[in-house]
């Protein structure tokens, strides 16, 4: 039986985890999905997991919520081996799913209720609770709706909610704000902030949304290629390059050819997108330096440029060599 009463020590505990698709051979030569992870998340945290597509967040959340078996390693759950005890998974995990498949022929108010009363409530509280979720995510015109003939944006608001109803104490949210226009991403960043505040709810975030998680997360474990390379609060990982700024140079089309030669000669220079650069300079010196970079790009090359304090995203970039919207995108099992 396991005990709900006194729960205690670290929400999970994994240890070197990896996991290997295909079989024999086939699996040795493939890069695994995840390679000998190891983290621990405590209780009450909003921890992130940030890394590009392919960069194997997703099937580390998979693993932790037992829908994938790993390779090697452990997964505990309050202490638990989820390997041994699945049930602890159901009992304290609501888990989102990046494409949710599950309840689609309900309708939206009915998936609600029917997670809340399979998760242990009354009919009377679930019926209660899904009402109310309706209105706060502002689904009462869809709330007859079948789930699978909603638009993106309402079937992700409809996931939330699921989410939320019957109050586990661990949510684990796969790209939460994907599809929903920025009134509903703040609305989702605010509500998950009020949840983790009052009910002590601890959140993991799966995302490549930058800017805006940075508001939330309180600690993060940067993924790459299937390992994790920066684990830590926000904070202290921005230290590790906070004595630098970032200079952003948008490139004329006609003038990519000749500027990318010169800025991939250039130290902590990373390309973001075609035309779009990053370079990180040291704050000491900083007027200098970036005088000679544009000096060096030359200012009829450019389109715009900007300079920012360091940021997340540019400690991803310091520890990856890569920008997180272009890191290469691996199978899609990952």
């Amino acid at each position: 039986m396991l005990n709900e009463e006194n729960l205690t020590g670290p929400v999970y505990q994994i240890e070197n985890l990896t996991k290997r698709y295909g079989k024999g051979r086939e699996a040795q030569q493939e890069r695994p999905a995840n390679d000998a992870i190891s983290l621990q998340i405590e209780p009450g945290e909003v921890f992130g997991l940030l890394g590009s597509n392919g960069a194997g967040k997703s099937t580390l959340i998979r693993q932790m919520v037992n829908l994938v078996a790993p390779t090697s390693g452990q997964v505990r759950l309050f202490g638990y081996d989820i390997a041994r005890h699945p049930e602890a998974v159901a009992r304290f995990v609501a888990y989102m799913p990046q494409k949710p498949q599950a309840l689609l022929d309900l309708t939206a108010e009915e998936a609600i209720y029917f997670t809340g009363h399979l998760r242990g409530m009354s009919r009377v509280d679930a019926k209660r609770e899904a009402a109310q979720l309706v209105e706060e995510w502002g689904l009462g015109e869809v709330r007859k709706k079948a789930v699978r003939h909603l638009s993106g944006g309402q079937h992700r608001l409809v996931g939330l909610a699921i989410t939320l109803v019957a109050n586990r104490p661990v949510l684990i949210l796969d790209e939460p704000t994907n599809e929903l226009d920025p009134a509903y991403r703040k609305q989702v960043w605010e509500r998950l902030v009020s949840f983790n505040q009052i009910r002590k709810t601890t959140i993991i975030l799966v995302t490549h949304n930058v800017q805006e998680a940075e508001r939330v997360i309180g600690r993060v474990a940067i993924m790459s290629r299937g390992r994790v390379v920066g684990l830590g609060r926000v904070g202290e990982l921005k230290e590790q390059i906070d004595r630098s700024v970032r200079l952003e140079l948008f490139l004329k089309p006609e003038s990519l050819t000749e500027v990318e030669l010169f800025l991939a000669r250039l130290e902590r220079a990373v390309p973001i997108s075609q035309g779009h650069w990053s370079v990180l300079v040291p704050r000491q010196g900083a007027e200098e330096a970036i005088h000679a970079i544009l000096s060096g790009v030359q200012l009829e090359r450019l389109e715009d440029f900007r300079v920012h304090t360091v940021t997340l995203e540019d400690v991803y970039m310091a520890l990856t060599g890569q920008a997180i919207a272009s890191e290469e995108t691996a199978k899609t099992a990952i």
